[in-house]
Order: C-alpha cells, then structure tokens, then sequence
C-alpha cells in the first residue's frame, strides 16, 4: 500500500503553502489542546504541539507520512496566541509597533506505521516599524488577520508593517517552513517534482 502525505492541520495557509511542492496530499485535523504547559517554553510549546498534532492524526492513518506543525508569536519571551478579533490584533500590533517579533514554527514528520519522526524548530524574526493607531486600524480592515499569529498576513498587506525580516526561509513566517519539510520529505523517500 503506497503510503499517504497527510498534512494534520485545517489552516488554509498551510494547506497553500504545502501546494507549491507539487505533491499530493489530504488534510486531517488534529483534535488536541493547544494551551501552553506552565513553566513551558516557547520554543517546547511549538515542538510539542507539532508532535501532539501529528500523532493525533496518525490513529486515523496506519501508513502515513504526517506533517504536524504549530507556530507561535513571541514578544519579550511570552508567547502572544492568536488574535481572534480586531480589538486584540490593535493591542497586539501596537505592542510590536518599532520592536522586534519572534515566529517560532515547529514542524513534525511522523511515520505512522514506523512511529519514527523528524521534529525541529524554525525561527523567524521580524522588525516592525513604528505604527500609529490609524495604520493599524487600516491595516486590519483590509487584512483581517484575526486568525493569525502575530496579528498579520506577510503573503498580504501585512507586509508594509515591517522594517526588516530577518530568517532562512521565508514560508516560516506564514506557518509552514517548505525549506526543512522538503529536506524531511527527501529523507523519507519522497520525491519533490523539480521545475526545468
């Protein structure tokens, strides 16, 4: 039986992100509880939760390959989840505004039936410029990241909030480093079609 590339998420970003590579695949939703552990580092958060998600998914897949990720927004070492409303991605964009911003994106490749996995952690940082109250309030109108962390969409308008990005791969930013999950995917005997 040929095995299955299964991406454990629902984010539409990450299904997008995962399209480039050309590779079929299905999405699962991973059913686990995402609150952070106390004393849990953001770093530990991300990895656990990429691990949590893809073996979540794998007691519905016996011969899988799983991709499982988690990211998340850290300001002063604390973890910033999603905004969920206009209100708090304002509170959140204004606490960036001319500070620096660290995406912490774990990414997991189980292998349901060898419960063997690759697991790592791909950071990215960005530089905010100075935002006023009215750029924000624009901003968010347009973008409407409230299901994001970080409070914006750099593939969007979210972009023209930044001074400088600083990070190996650019996809981490929005979720779904294509970087190393390529180079996980290779190790697995996967093949990613090349573009002549």
């Amino acid at each position: 039986m040929k095995t299955q590339l299964i991406l454990g998420s629902t984010s539409p970003f990450r299904k997008e992100l995962l399209q480039r590579l050309s590779i079929p695949f299905t999405t699962d939703s991973p059913d686990i509880d995402e609150t952070p552990l106390d004393n849990e580092s953001p770093e530990a958060y991300v990895l656990r939760l990429s691990l949590e998600k893809a073996r979540a998914v794998a007691t519905q897949h016996p011969n899988a390959l799983i991709i499982g990720s988690d990211q998340c927004s850290v300001l002063n070492g604390t973890i910033r989840g999603k905004p969920g409303n206009h209100e708090n991605a304002m509170q959140q964009l204004r606490e960036s505004s001319g500070k620096r911003v660290s995406f912490l994106t774990g990414l997991c490749l189980y292998n349901s039936k060898t419960k063997q996995y690759q697991l790592d952690l791909v950071p990215f940082h960005v530089d905010f410029r100075e935002l006023t109250d009215n750029e924000i309030d624009a901003y968010l109108q347009v973008d409407q990241p409230y299901a994001c962390a970080g409070s914006f969409k750099s593939e969007g308008l979210g972009i023209t909030l930044f001074k400088r990005l600083h990070g190996d791969d650019p996809t981490a930013l929005i979720g779904l480093p294509l970087i190393r999950l390529s180079e996980m995917l290779r190790k697995n005997g996967v093949a990613i079609p090349a573009i002549c």
